[in-house]
This record gives C-alpha cells, sequence and structure tokens, in this order.
C-alpha cells in the first residue's frame, strides 16, 4: 500500500547555482535552473538502534564503481558484508558482488551481472537468468541499506517512478512526507522521506536530502542515518513510527467490521478445549464484544442480527503467541491469523506503551498485549532493548519501577545480567506480584536461576546449554547457537539432566521453548524452502520467498549439517521428556508470530500432544496460564468474543489453523482475505456470506 501525499510545489536547494539567461533582442527573462550537487567521493553513515550506536556504513565511489562496507554489532552477534557496485547511465546495477555474513553467521556470496542483454544472478537463495531490456532493476538478497538509496534514483527517474524487479515483482516509489534535519554544525537539511514498495511486507522508507542525496533510511526501531547528523535519529524513528501508524490507521479503517447490532455466526462447529472434541454445527451469537448465546444453527437469518455464514467450518478460540516483541506490522498480521493475544517478552516502554493505546482505541488491528519488562546488564554484548543494568542495585530499581508502573506480568532477565544479581531481582519482583523468567545469564546455570528465583526458562536451548557448555564458554556470543551442536553427545537420562528436570516439575517451572526458531537454526538450509513455510509461502510477496530459502546459521560441511539436524532432533526428544514430567510448554516462536505460531503449534505435536491438546494449549491453558481464564480461552456464553473460523477441520489436521476466514476480537470482525492484498500477500480463503437484515 502506497501512502501518498502530494508533491511539494517548490523544493529548497543547498548548493544550487542561479543561470540568467537573455532570450532574445529586445526582451529578457530569468530562468533558475537547479544543479544539484555530484555524490561525493565518500559518505560515511552510524546505525542506531533503539537509541544506541551500534555499527556504521562507508561508501566510496569513483568513475566505475561504488564500494560498500556495512556492519554492526548487538546482542552478542552482528553481520558485515562488502559490496562492489557498477551503475548503468539509468542507474541500474550492471555488477554487484556481495560477500559477508549474516547476523548469525551464515556466509554470503551474491553475485549480478550483465553481459550481452542477459542479466545474471546467484545467492544463498537462488540463481537464475533473464533478458535485460534496460527497463529492470535487480534486488539484493544481502545488500546494506545502501541499495535502498540506488533502487531510489533508479525510481525516481521513471516517468512513472516504477519498475520491473528481478527476479520478480514491481518495485514503485511515492513521496510521503518531507522532514527538516539539523546536523552538528547547525547546518539546516530539508529532507524528502520516501516509501519504496515491492520488496517486502512493508515499505522500506529512505530519506534524500536537497540533492537527492541519501541522508537515512528509517523505521521505528532503527535509523541509519548520515554522519553528523546523529542527534536526528529520533526525529526519524519517530516519524518512520507515525507513517506506519498512517498506513495500519487506513487499514483499520477499511477491514474493520463493528456492526450495530447483533452478530451471529451461523453454521460452525466449536471447539471445546475443556472435552477435546468439536461440538455439532451451531450458531454462536454476539452483542458488543461478549457472547451471549450458542444455539442452534439458523436455516434463515434474523430481522436485526447480522449473520456471518460459517459454511460447516471449524470456530476456534482466540490463539496466544507466548514470545512475541510487538510492533505495528506483527500485531496486525497476528490477528489475521487467528493469534487475538499475545505476550511480548520485551521491548522499549517508549514503544509498546503508544501500541497498546492504539489497539486499545481500535486506530490499528493488532492482538490483546501482556507485557514483560525487560531488563538486560550493561556489556559489549548487550542487547539494545528494554532497561540496562551496570549494578545489582541498578538491576533491583528496574525490578521496582516495572513493578510500580504496573500492568506487567512477569520481568524478563537477559543474558548479559550478572546471575549473582538474579535472587535480590526475584525478590523484588515476587514483593509486586509480578514472576520472573529469561534466558540463563553466561556463566550461570539453569538450576542456580531456578534456585534464584525463576517462574519460566525462556527458549530450551538456553535450559539446554548449562548441560554441555563449560561455565567460562560465554553464552552471550553465538556460543548459545553454535554449541548446539554438543547436544548431539547429551545423555537425557544422565543425573545433571534428570535432576533438572524433576526440579522443574517439581516447582511448577513452565518453558517458553520457541521451537520454531530452533528448527530454522539448526534445519534451514540455503536454497531450500524452510519447512515451517512450506504450506503458505507460495501466497508471501517474492522478498519473503527469497527469505524462507535463506539458512540461519553457516553450515561448514556435511558432518556439521548432520550435528545441527540431530542436536534438533535432541530438543525435541528434551521437550518430550518435560512433557511427561508434566513440565508446562507455552507455545510461542520469537519469530513475530502468526504464521510462524502455525508452525509452533504444529511442532508441539512432536513432543507428544495430539492435535486437540494443541489446541487447547494455544488458547485455553495460556488464558488461564495468563490470568484471564474467567474472560477468555473457550467459547462460552458471558465471555469475551475472542475466535477465528477456519473452513477445515484442525482436529483431523492441524494444519487447517493455516487458513483463516474469519477473525473476531472483542466482538469485532475481520476478514483476512481483505487485508492480505495490502502486504502483497495473496488471500487463502475466500469472505464468508454476511446477511444483514433490518
Amino acid at each position: 500500500m502506497n501512502l501518498k501525499i502530494p508533491m511539494k510545489n517548490a523544493l529548497l536547494f543547498i548548493c544550487t547555482i542561479t543561470l540568467i539567461t537573455t532570450l532574445g533582442c529586445s526582451q529578457h527573462a530569468e530562468t533558475t535552473t537547479t544543479i544539484k550537487a555530484p555524490l561525493p567521493a565518500q559518505e560515511k553513515f552510524r546505525l542506531i538502534f533503539g537509541g544506541t550506536d551500534i555499527g556504521g556504513m562507508l561508501v566510496n565511489r569513483d568513475a566505475e564503481k561504488i564500494k560498500i562496507d556495512y556492519s554492526f554489532s548487538n546482542n552478542g552477534r552482528g553481520a558485515s558484508s562488502k559490496e562492489v557496485l557498477k551503475l548503468s547511465d539509468a542507474g541500474l546495477p550492471i555488477d554487484w558482488q556481495i560477500t559477508g555474513k549474516t547476523v548469525f553467521g551464515n556466509e554470503v556470496n551474491e553475485q549480478f551481472s550483465l553481459q550481452n542483454k542477459m542479466a545474471s544472478w546467484k545467492s544463498s537463495a537462488e540463481s537464475g537468468s533473464a533478458k535485460f531490456d534496460n527497463n529492470a532493476i535487480y534486488i539484493a538478497q544481502n545488500s546494506s541499506p545502501y541499495a535502498l538509496f540506488i533502487y531510489a534514483k533508479a525510481l525516481l527517474e521513471q516517468p512513472n517512478q516504477s519498475l520491473s524487479a528481478l527476479p520478480s515483482g514491481e518495485l514503485t516509489i511515492t513521496e510521503v512526507e518531507q522532514v527538516k534535519l539539523t546536523d552538528i554544525n547547525t547546518m539546516k537539511v530539508n529532507a524528502t522521506v520516501y516509501a519504496i514498495n515491492g520488496i517486502a511486507l512493508d515499505p522500506s522508507y529512505i530519506a534524500l536530502d536537497e540533492n537527492q542525496h541519501l541522508i537515512a533510511f528509517l523505521s521505528p526501531r532503527a535509523v541509519v542515518i548520515r554522519e553528523g547528523f546523529e542527534q536526528q535519529n529520533k526525529i526519524l524513528s519517530d516519524l518512520a513510527a507515525n507513517l506506519n501508524a498512517s498506513r495500519f490507521d487506513k487499514i483499520a479503517k477499511k477491514a474493520t467490521h463493528q456492526y450495530q447490532k447483533p452478530v451471529r455466526i451461523n453454521n460452525v462447529r466449536i471447539f471445546d478445549p475443556i472435552k477435546l472434541q468439536l461440538t455439532a454445527a451451531q450458531s454462536v451469537l454476539i452483542n458488543n464484544d461478549k457472547i451471549t448465546a450458542i444455539e442452534p444453527l439458523l436455516d434463515t437469518p434474523k430481522t436485526g442480527e447480522v449473520m456471518i455464514d460459517g459454511n460447516g467450518g471449524t470456530l476456534i478460540p482466540g490463539m496466544y503467541e507466548m514470545h512475541g516483541h510487538m510492533s505495528d506490522n506483527d500485531a496486525l498480521l497476528n490477528v489475521m491469523a487467528g493469534v487475538t493475544s499475545v505476550r511480548d517478552m520485551g521491548n522499549e516502554i517508549k514503544i509498546l506503551d503508544p501500541l497498546i493505546e492504539k489497539i486499545e482505541s481500535n486506530q490499528i488491528i493488532g492482538p490483546r498485549i501482556t507485557k514483560s519488562g525487560f531488563i538486560e546488564g550493561k556489556s559489549e554484548f548487550s542487547a539494545a532493548t528494554g532497561e540496562m543494568a551496570s549494578t545489582e542495585q541498578e538491576a533491583i530499581d528496574l525490578v521496582n519501577m516495572y513493578g510500580e508502573k504496573g500492568g506487567y506480568f512477569q520481568i524478563k532477565i537477559y543474558s548479559s545480567i550478572n546471575g549473582d544479581w538474579v535472587p535480590a531481582m526475584a525478590k523484588a519482583a515476587k514483593k509486586h506480584g509480578i514472576r520472573v523468567t529469561g534466558h540463563i545469564p553466561a556463566f550461570s546455570t539453569v538450576d542456580e536461576m531456578i534456585a534464584a528465583g525463576y517462574d519460566e526458562i525462556t527458549h530450551i536451548n538456553q535450559a539446554m546449554l548449562s548441560w554441555v557448555l563449560d561455565r567460562s564458554e560465554d553464552t552471550r556470543t553465538l556460543y548459545r547457537i553454535t554449541g548446539m551442536k554438543r547436544f548431539i553427545d547429551l545423555d537425557l537420562n544422565s543425573e545433571k539432566v534428570q535432576n533438572t528436570l524433576n526440579t522443574m516439575a517439581e516447582k511448577n517451572i513452565a518453558v517458553d521453548p520457541t521451537i520454531v526458531i530452533h528448527e530454522f537454526g539448526l534445519t534451514a538450509r540455503n536454497g531450500t524452502t524452510r519447512a515451517g513455510t512450506i504450506d503458505y509461502i507460495d501466497n508471501m510477496p517474492v522478498g519473503v520467498q527469497r527469505n524462507a530459502k535463506v539458512a540461519l546459521l553457516n553450515v561448514a560441511d556435511q558432518a556439521e549439517d548432520d550435528a545441527y539436524r540431530l542436536a534438533f532432533d535432541k530438543i525435541i526428544a528434551t521437550l518430550t521428556m518435560m512433557h511427561k514430567k508434566g513440565i508446562f510448554l507455552v507455545p510461542g516462536t520469537d519469530l513475530g508470530g502468526a504464521f510462524e505460531l502455525h508452525r509452533e503449534l504444529e511442532l508441539f505435536k512432536k513432543v507428544g500432544m495430539t492435535n486437540a491438546e494443541v489446541l487447547r494449549r494455544a488458547s485455553y491453558d495460556m488464558a488461564n496460564y495468563l490470568g484471564y481464564g474467567e474472560q477468555l480461552g473457550s467459547i462460552e456464553v458471558g465471555k469475551l468474543a475472542d475466535f477465528f473460523l477456519v473452513p477445515g477441520d484442525p482436529l483431523a489436521d492441524i494444519r487447517a489453523i493455516k487458513t483463516v476466514s474469519m477473525v473476531s476480537k472483542g466482538g469485532v470482525i475481520y476478514f483476512p482475505s481483505e487485508v492480505y492484498p495490502e502486504f502483497g500477500i495473496k488471500p487463502f480463503t475466500a469472505i464468508p456470506k454476511v446477511v444483514e437484515l433490518n
């Protein structure tokens, strides 16, 4: 979806030359021609994430080539790349070489070239070729943010500001805003912000100065900005947040159905999470935000009601994503996937609170959000999220801050916290009636954190690494990923493993395993569509399809390939043992939820749950776990109307939850097939028939 704001009639330019030309012999006219300054030989940019400088980008150019060095480091991991790029006279890439590594160490070696009017490309996701007609632009798989500037410049030269994209699709650019920026020398710049569409689910925003030189790439949390303008990063991140809000506000106005009369969902089988079965075909009546009746199905609509035809499908209580980090995008797509509630596992207060406010006022579409207070220790490996402490007292103060602020289900402790601080942090949390969860801090063990007061463990690998790593090995680094190779030699019946599991069972310590992210990390391979996306990937935009073919980790050889796959098998075996012992497993993804949560639930079957038990765990059990059981978790008279409709039978095939035709959240109705085209997603189902009788 393009945001369309009228172009300004005139732009102010710095570094312009005014030429006065005499026309004719007896008459004079003044003509002003604006000449943009050429691009400098060198440009420098900084990457600001959550207000913290975590990396940079250096661009050097000569008459023939553009060379780009880009790198950043955050949360104990980072990415880096080197690019060499040649452009045609029209600004289109004709040769592009990219080498480096991704955030989790996957090797990057991408190539694009043009020879004899044939374009050829090869990346970790794919290889291909196509005839090149000087009217298409290659979209790089692993480029730096500077690629957006390359695309923008080429698009702005086009009469319709669009170009065909290679390997497929179309790019468009739209002016969306203008903003005044000031550098450290108080020089003022009038920047124009553009939205580039066609690469991913959401627009990419960039700001160009008066000479159409790159000044920034902007998003609500991360800004890549020209050196000298670093102090302007909040202006740009706030602007990106406002642009997103405007976009999602427009989608909400179009897709939100709030009827002024009772709504009946007719001819549906209802999933009963207590009996673990489907009812016979019935109808569910909702008035305002609550379920007011469950009655036999009707043959004809009733006067004074809105009837939505369920067509014999299944009505399922709204599901929970228990490991989210919410944004506008995630909020909307979760609801469309039947995920009406999310436990946010760590976010900036300034981001999460306004998001919740916008959702609750129906300004944007989003789930009910349960908050976690994120606390990290200050170190060279710190995550630039939430709040950070450098001493035990600072950590305790942060716990008290969250507790006094109110509305927090738990605190989440992260990897750079000193494990010795946790008992005092947990004690403070319990005084406020909030729970304690998190990673296992570096140089600590799962047993120590359970003894210190943890109520839940975040990520199954965090617990398992305690059994295979030496205390000196730093899990703030990629050890927490690559160290999982050692799982293959782990004896689950050993005393150390059994002692931990038995203690967890006795103390009711829950686990948020995030199975799907481990499946992604340990089993995804370059060039092959990863397992978790197969059922929906053909409906996604090309950029999402390409990303689904990229591994998370670098796999050196067949032996390492086998080790990672066997490590995932050991994770499943561990979770199966936990489930048998009665350790409570909660479904979350750390990948945004929505379609990923569908896969997480599919993987829950591998630990010994039936389809019905999986659905119960995702809805009824989570509502009770979070303390909302009296209002949510099942489709019963008097409860809030949070549920979704699928055409199939998820008790016969759990994958039926992946095709959602209708969602109700608090009696507000949404049809995902109305929303998905806004993201370039091909709808999965038809919109149910709606009849309204006065």
